[in-house]
Protein backbone atom coordinates (compact mmCIF):
# COMPACT_ATOMS: atom_id res chain seq x y z
CA UNK A 1 0.00 0.00 0.00
CA UNK A 2 1.27 3.47 -0.90
CA UNK A 3 2.21 5.53 2.15
CA UNK A 4 1.17 9.16 2.32
CA UNK A 5 3.70 11.72 3.51
CA UNK A 6 2.90 15.30 4.53
CA UNK A 7 5.82 17.73 4.72
CA UNK A 8 5.35 20.99 6.65
CA UNK A 9 7.14 23.98 5.08
CA UNK A 10 7.24 27.57 6.28
CA UNK A 11 10.36 29.14 4.72
CA UNK A 12 12.44 29.30 1.57
CA UNK A 13 15.28 27.85 3.65
CA UNK A 14 13.60 24.64 4.81
CA UNK A 15 12.16 23.95 1.36
CA UNK A 16 15.50 24.55 -0.33
CA UNK A 17 17.19 22.09 2.02
CA UNK A 18 14.49 19.48 1.45
CA UNK A 19 13.64 19.99 -2.23
CA UNK A 20 15.81 17.18 -3.60
CA UNK A 21 14.52 14.73 -0.98
CA UNK A 22 10.90 15.81 -1.45
CA UNK A 23 11.17 15.25 -5.18
CA UNK A 24 12.67 11.81 -4.53
CA UNK A 25 9.69 11.00 -2.28
CA UNK A 26 7.36 12.31 -4.99
CA UNK A 27 8.94 9.98 -7.57
CA UNK A 28 8.80 6.89 -5.35
CA UNK A 29 6.06 4.39 -6.33
CA UNK A 30 5.73 3.47 -2.65
CA UNK A 31 5.08 7.00 -1.37
CA UNK A 32 2.74 9.88 -2.07
CA UNK A 33 3.75 13.38 -0.98
CA UNK A 34 1.96 16.61 -0.30
CA UNK A 35 3.13 19.83 1.35
CA UNK A 36 1.39 21.86 4.03
CA UNK A 37 2.50 25.44 3.40
CA UNK A 38 2.60 28.35 5.85
CA UNK A 39 4.67 31.26 7.15
CA UNK A 40 7.02 33.25 4.93
CA UNK A 41 6.14 31.17 1.86
CA UNK A 42 2.86 33.09 1.69
CA UNK A 43 4.33 36.55 2.30
CA UNK A 44 4.93 38.93 -0.60
CA UNK A 45 7.55 40.72 1.50
CA UNK A 46 9.55 37.49 1.65
CA UNK A 47 9.23 36.59 -2.02
CA UNK A 48 5.98 34.58 -2.00
CA UNK A 49 8.10 31.46 -2.31
CA UNK A 50 5.13 29.07 -2.37
CA UNK A 51 5.57 29.47 -6.13
CA UNK A 52 8.81 27.45 -5.91
CA UNK A 53 6.93 24.51 -4.39
CA UNK A 54 4.47 24.63 -7.28
CA UNK A 55 7.31 24.93 -9.82
CA UNK A 56 8.93 21.83 -8.32
CA UNK A 57 5.84 19.86 -9.32
CA UNK A 58 4.79 19.06 -5.75
CA UNK A 59 1.21 18.88 -4.48
CA UNK A 60 0.15 21.49 -1.94
CA UNK A 61 -2.21 20.00 0.63
CA UNK A 62 -3.20 23.33 2.15
CA UNK A 63 -2.06 26.88 2.86
CA UNK A 64 -2.03 28.48 6.31
CA UNK A 65 -1.30 32.22 6.02
CA UNK A 66 -0.01 34.08 9.07
CA UNK A 67 0.29 37.70 10.13
CA UNK A 68 4.08 38.12 10.42
CA UNK A 69 3.97 41.69 11.73
CA UNK A 70 4.97 43.07 14.10
CA UNK A 71 8.13 40.94 14.05
CA UNK A 72 8.23 40.13 17.77
CA UNK A 73 8.49 37.09 19.99
CA UNK A 74 4.81 37.51 20.86
CA UNK A 75 3.86 37.31 17.19
CA UNK A 76 5.98 34.17 16.79
CA UNK A 77 4.29 32.53 19.79
CA UNK A 78 0.76 33.48 18.68
CA UNK A 79 1.47 32.10 15.21
CA UNK A 80 2.45 28.73 16.66
CA UNK A 81 -1.01 28.59 18.24
CA UNK A 82 -2.65 29.59 14.95
CA UNK A 83 -0.71 26.93 13.06
CA UNK A 84 -1.59 24.16 15.51
CA UNK A 85 -5.28 25.00 15.09
CA UNK A 86 -5.12 25.08 11.29
CA UNK A 87 -2.78 22.09 10.95
CA UNK A 88 -5.19 19.97 13.00
CA UNK A 89 -7.99 20.92 10.61
CA UNK A 90 -5.86 19.99 7.58
CA UNK A 91 -4.55 16.70 8.96
CA UNK A 92 -7.77 15.53 10.60
CA UNK A 93 -9.75 15.61 7.37
CA UNK A 94 -7.18 13.67 5.35
CA UNK A 95 -4.65 11.90 7.58
CA UNK A 96 -1.21 11.05 6.22
CA UNK A 97 0.87 8.07 7.32
CA UNK A 98 3.77 10.33 8.35
CA UNK A 99 4.20 14.04 9.03
CA UNK A 100 7.72 15.04 8.00
CA UNK A 101 9.42 17.90 9.87
CA UNK A 102 12.81 19.61 9.52
CA UNK A 103 14.91 21.45 12.06
CA UNK A 104 13.90 23.89 14.76
CA UNK A 105 11.35 26.44 13.64
CA UNK A 106 7.92 27.14 15.13
CA UNK A 107 6.17 25.76 12.05
CA UNK A 108 7.73 22.37 12.72
CA UNK A 109 6.85 22.50 16.43
CA UNK A 110 3.24 23.23 15.52
CA UNK A 111 3.27 20.31 13.09
CA UNK A 112 4.63 17.96 15.76
CA UNK A 113 2.02 19.02 18.33
CA UNK A 114 -0.82 18.60 15.82
CA UNK A 115 0.44 15.21 14.60
CA UNK A 116 0.92 13.57 18.00
CA UNK A 117 -2.56 14.61 19.14
CA UNK A 118 -4.07 13.13 15.99
CA UNK A 119 -2.14 9.88 16.46
CA UNK A 120 -0.15 10.50 13.28
CA UNK A 121 3.55 9.56 13.53
CA UNK A 122 6.01 12.42 13.04
CA UNK A 123 9.47 12.06 11.51
CA UNK A 124 12.03 14.69 12.55
CA UNK A 125 15.05 15.52 10.37
CA UNK A 126 18.12 17.27 11.84
CA UNK A 127 17.22 16.48 15.44
CA UNK A 128 19.85 16.15 18.14
CA UNK A 129 21.88 19.17 17.03
CA UNK A 130 22.97 22.04 19.19
CA UNK A 131 22.03 25.57 18.16
CA UNK A 132 21.99 28.78 20.09
CA UNK A 133 19.10 30.86 21.42
CA UNK A 134 15.47 29.72 21.26
CA UNK A 135 16.25 27.35 18.39
CA UNK A 136 17.84 24.68 20.58
CA UNK A 137 14.94 24.09 23.01
CA UNK A 138 12.45 24.21 20.12
CA UNK A 139 14.49 21.64 18.18
CA UNK A 140 14.64 19.32 21.20
CA UNK A 141 10.91 19.81 21.88
CA UNK A 142 10.15 18.64 18.33
CA UNK A 143 12.40 15.62 18.89
CA UNK A 144 10.52 14.66 22.06
CA UNK A 145 7.23 14.78 20.13
CA UNK A 146 8.55 12.88 17.09
CA UNK A 147 8.41 9.11 16.61
CA UNK A 148 11.32 8.62 14.21
CA UNK A 149 14.51 10.62 13.77
CA UNK A 150 16.66 11.05 10.66
CA UNK A 151 19.88 12.68 11.86
CA UNK A 152 22.79 14.26 10.03
CA UNK A 153 25.73 13.20 12.25
CA UNK A 154 26.78 10.47 14.65
CA UNK A 155 27.01 13.00 17.49
CA UNK A 156 23.39 14.03 16.90
CA UNK A 157 22.28 10.41 17.08
CA UNK A 158 24.14 9.87 20.34
CA UNK A 159 22.66 13.03 21.81
CA UNK A 160 19.09 11.99 20.99
CA UNK A 161 19.64 8.60 22.61
CA UNK A 162 20.97 10.32 25.75
CA UNK A 163 17.80 12.45 25.68
CA UNK A 164 15.76 9.25 26.00
CA UNK A 165 14.92 8.50 22.37
CA UNK A 166 14.93 4.79 21.50
CA UNK A 167 18.10 3.90 19.62
CA UNK A 168 16.20 1.72 17.12
CA UNK A 169 14.17 4.77 16.04
CA UNK A 170 17.15 7.08 15.34
CA UNK A 171 18.71 6.73 11.88
CA UNK A 172 21.78 8.40 10.40
CA UNK A 173 20.89 9.72 6.95
CA UNK A 174 23.11 12.78 6.58
CA UNK A 175 21.84 16.28 5.82
CA UNK A 176 19.32 16.44 2.93
CA UNK A 177 20.58 19.88 1.97
CA UNK A 178 23.84 18.38 0.70
CA UNK A 179 22.17 16.17 -1.91
CA UNK A 180 23.07 17.34 -5.39
CA UNK A 181 24.51 20.57 -4.02
CA UNK A 182 27.68 20.65 -6.12
CA UNK A 183 25.82 19.94 -9.35
CA UNK A 184 23.23 22.56 -8.43
CA UNK A 185 25.88 25.29 -8.15
CA UNK A 186 26.39 25.49 -11.89
CA UNK A 187 26.43 29.27 -12.40
CA UNK A 188 30.01 30.60 -12.66
CA UNK A 189 31.30 33.62 -10.75
CA UNK A 190 31.70 35.81 -13.82
CA UNK A 191 28.10 35.27 -14.91
CA UNK A 192 26.74 35.85 -11.41
CA UNK A 193 28.73 39.06 -11.01
CA UNK A 194 27.63 40.33 -14.41
CA UNK A 195 24.00 39.68 -13.48
CA UNK A 196 24.35 42.03 -10.50
CA UNK A 197 26.78 44.54 -12.00
CA UNK A 198 29.66 43.48 -9.74
CA UNK A 199 33.38 43.13 -10.44
CA UNK A 200 34.39 39.46 -10.39
CA UNK A 201 38.04 40.36 -9.69
CA UNK A 202 37.29 42.08 -6.38
CA UNK A 203 36.50 40.47 -3.00
CA UNK A 204 32.91 39.25 -2.79
CA UNK A 205 30.97 38.50 0.40
CA UNK A 206 27.64 36.68 0.63
CA UNK A 207 25.81 37.94 3.73
CA UNK A 208 23.00 35.96 5.36
CA UNK A 209 22.21 37.39 8.80
CA UNK A 210 19.01 36.59 10.71
CA UNK A 211 17.72 37.99 14.02
CA UNK A 212 18.05 36.18 17.33
CA UNK A 213 14.95 36.28 19.53
CA UNK A 214 16.81 37.05 22.76
CA UNK A 215 18.79 39.83 21.03
CA UNK A 216 16.03 41.27 18.85
CA UNK A 217 16.57 44.87 19.94
CA UNK A 218 20.26 44.84 19.00
CA UNK A 219 19.75 43.12 15.63
CA UNK A 220 19.95 46.36 13.66
CA UNK A 221 23.16 47.47 15.32
CA UNK A 222 24.68 44.04 14.65
CA UNK A 223 23.77 44.30 10.96
CA UNK A 224 25.31 47.77 10.82
CA UNK A 225 28.53 46.46 12.37
CA UNK A 226 28.74 43.73 9.73
CA UNK A 227 28.20 46.17 6.85
CA UNK A 228 30.79 48.62 8.19
CA UNK A 229 33.31 45.81 8.61
CA UNK A 230 32.81 44.64 5.03
CA UNK A 231 33.07 48.20 3.72
CA UNK A 232 36.38 48.67 5.55
CA UNK A 233 37.86 45.85 3.44
CA UNK A 234 36.19 47.08 0.22
CA UNK A 235 34.17 43.91 -0.10
CA UNK A 236 31.34 43.79 -2.55
CA UNK A 237 28.29 42.41 -0.79
CA UNK A 238 25.38 40.27 -1.92
CA UNK A 239 23.01 40.39 1.06
CA UNK A 240 19.83 38.38 1.55
CA UNK A 241 17.08 40.08 3.52
CA UNK A 242 16.37 38.30 6.83
CA UNK A 243 13.61 35.93 7.87
CA UNK A 244 10.51 37.17 9.70
CA UNK A 245 11.62 36.42 13.27
CA UNK A 246 11.65 38.95 16.09
CA UNK A 247 14.15 41.71 15.31
CA UNK A 248 13.99 41.26 11.53
CA UNK A 249 12.56 44.74 10.97
CA UNK A 250 15.71 46.29 12.47
CA UNK A 251 17.97 44.31 10.14
CA UNK A 252 15.82 45.13 7.11
CA UNK A 253 15.99 48.83 7.95
CA UNK A 254 19.79 48.77 8.03
CA UNK A 255 20.07 46.79 4.81
CA UNK A 256 17.49 48.83 2.92
CA UNK A 257 19.50 51.96 3.76
CA UNK A 258 22.23 50.42 1.56
CA UNK A 259 20.07 50.24 -1.57
CA UNK A 260 21.91 53.08 -3.29
CA UNK A 261 25.36 51.75 -2.33
CA UNK A 262 27.05 50.55 -5.55
CA UNK A 263 29.01 47.96 -3.55
CA UNK A 264 25.89 46.26 -2.15
CA UNK A 265 23.16 44.16 -3.76
CA UNK A 266 20.08 43.39 -1.66
CA UNK A 267 17.99 40.36 -2.56
CA UNK A 268 14.70 39.26 -1.05
CA UNK A 269 15.17 35.67 -2.15
CA UNK A 270 17.49 33.52 -4.23
CA UNK A 271 16.30 30.29 -5.86
CA UNK A 272 18.22 27.32 -4.50
CA UNK A 273 20.49 26.93 -7.54
CA UNK A 274 21.46 30.60 -7.51
CA UNK A 275 22.06 30.58 -3.75
CA UNK A 276 24.28 27.50 -4.07
CA UNK A 277 26.18 29.13 -6.92
CA UNK A 278 26.84 32.33 -4.96
CA UNK A 279 27.91 30.21 -1.97
CA UNK A 280 30.30 28.24 -4.17
CA UNK A 281 31.97 31.27 -5.76
CA UNK A 282 31.99 33.98 -3.07
CA UNK A 283 35.21 34.72 -1.21
CA UNK A 284 33.52 34.60 2.17
CA UNK A 285 30.08 33.75 3.57
CA UNK A 286 29.31 35.98 6.54
CA UNK A 287 26.40 35.95 8.98
CA UNK A 288 24.68 33.37 11.15
CA UNK A 289 22.87 31.06 8.73
CA UNK A 290 22.97 27.28 9.02
CA UNK A 291 24.09 27.33 5.38
CA UNK A 292 27.47 28.48 6.66
CA UNK A 293 27.63 25.67 9.18
CA UNK A 294 26.36 22.84 6.97
CA UNK A 295 26.42 23.51 3.23
CA UNK A 296 29.33 25.88 2.65
CA UNK A 297 31.92 23.23 3.59
CA UNK A 298 30.95 21.24 0.49
CA UNK A 299 32.53 24.06 -1.53
CA UNK A 300 35.33 24.87 0.94
CA UNK A 301 33.98 28.42 1.21
CA UNK A 302 35.43 30.38 4.16
CA UNK A 303 32.68 31.20 6.66
CA UNK A 304 32.58 33.88 9.34
CA UNK A 305 29.90 32.67 11.73
CA UNK A 306 28.80 35.63 13.85
CA UNK A 307 27.17 35.68 17.27
CA UNK A 308 25.29 32.93 19.07
CA UNK A 309 22.61 31.76 16.62
CA UNK A 310 24.57 28.64 15.64
CA UNK A 311 26.13 28.15 19.04
CA UNK A 312 27.56 24.66 19.81
CA UNK A 313 26.77 23.11 16.42
CA UNK A 314 29.36 20.78 14.92
CA UNK A 315 31.84 22.72 12.83
CA UNK A 316 33.69 22.03 9.61
CA UNK A 317 37.25 23.30 9.07
CA UNK A 318 36.07 26.24 6.94
CA UNK A 319 34.12 27.89 9.79
CA UNK A 320 35.53 30.66 11.96
CA UNK A 321 33.41 31.79 14.93
CA UNK A 322 33.52 35.52 15.55
CA UNK A 323 31.90 37.84 18.09
CA UNK A 324 29.77 40.70 16.80
CA UNK A 325 32.58 43.17 17.29
CA UNK A 326 33.86 45.32 14.42
CA UNK A 327 37.55 44.84 15.20
CA UNK A 328 37.20 41.08 15.49
CA UNK A 329 35.13 40.83 12.31
CA UNK A 330 37.70 42.84 10.34
CA UNK A 331 40.55 40.69 11.64
CA UNK A 332 38.62 37.53 10.75
CA UNK A 333 37.84 38.90 7.28
CA UNK A 334 41.54 39.46 6.69
CA UNK A 335 42.26 35.87 7.71
CA UNK A 336 39.52 34.43 5.53
CA UNK A 337 40.40 36.47 2.45
CA UNK A 338 44.10 35.67 2.73
CA UNK A 339 43.48 31.96 3.33
CA UNK A 340 41.14 31.38 0.41
CA UNK A 341 39.17 28.19 -0.09
CA UNK A 342 39.45 25.12 2.11
CA UNK A 343 39.55 21.53 0.97
CA UNK A 344 35.92 20.37 0.58
CA UNK A 345 34.99 18.07 3.47
CA UNK A 346 31.70 17.92 5.34
CA UNK A 347 30.87 16.28 8.67
CA UNK A 348 27.15 16.60 7.87
CA UNK A 349 27.03 13.89 5.24
CA UNK A 350 27.90 12.49 1.85
CA UNK A 351 25.10 13.94 -0.26
CA UNK A 352 23.05 10.74 -0.31
CA UNK A 353 20.43 11.49 2.34
CA UNK A 354 17.44 11.48 -0.02
CA UNK A 355 17.57 7.80 -1.07
CA UNK A 356 18.07 6.74 2.55
CA UNK A 357 15.06 8.79 3.66
CA UNK A 358 12.87 7.37 0.88
CA UNK A 359 13.82 3.81 1.88
CA UNK A 360 13.09 4.48 5.54
CA UNK A 361 9.73 6.15 4.92
CA UNK A 362 8.76 3.22 2.73
CA UNK A 363 9.70 0.50 5.20
CA UNK A 364 9.61 1.67 8.82
CA UNK A 365 6.86 0.03 10.90
CA UNK A 366 3.76 2.02 11.82
CA UNK A 367 2.06 0.29 14.72
CA UNK A 368 0.63 0.77 18.19
CA UNK A 369 4.04 0.41 19.80
CA UNK A 370 5.34 3.33 17.75
CA UNK A 371 2.53 5.61 18.84
CA UNK A 372 2.81 4.67 22.54
CA UNK A 373 5.93 6.76 22.85
CA UNK A 374 7.90 6.81 26.09
CA UNK A 375 11.43 7.78 27.00
CA UNK A 376 13.95 4.94 26.76
CA UNK A 377 15.29 5.56 30.27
Amino acid sequence: MTRRICYVSGTRADFGLMQSTLQAIHRSPDLRLDVLVTGMHLSAAHGYTVSEICSAGLTIRGQVPLDLEPATGATMARNIGQMIWRFVDELEVDRPDFVLLLGDRGEMLAGAVAAIHLNVPAVHIHGGERSGTVDEPVRHAISKLAHYHFVATDASRERLIRMGESAERVFGTGAPGLDGLEALADLPRDALCRSEGLDETRPLALMVFHPVLQEAESAGESARTIMESLASRRCQVVALLPNSDAGSSHIREVLLAQQSNPEVRLLTHLPRAEFASWMACCDVLIGNSSAGIIEAATFGTPVLNLGCRQNLRERNANTLDVRLDKGEIIAALDRALSHGRFAPANVYGDGKAGPRIVDLLSSLPIDADLMAKTNAY
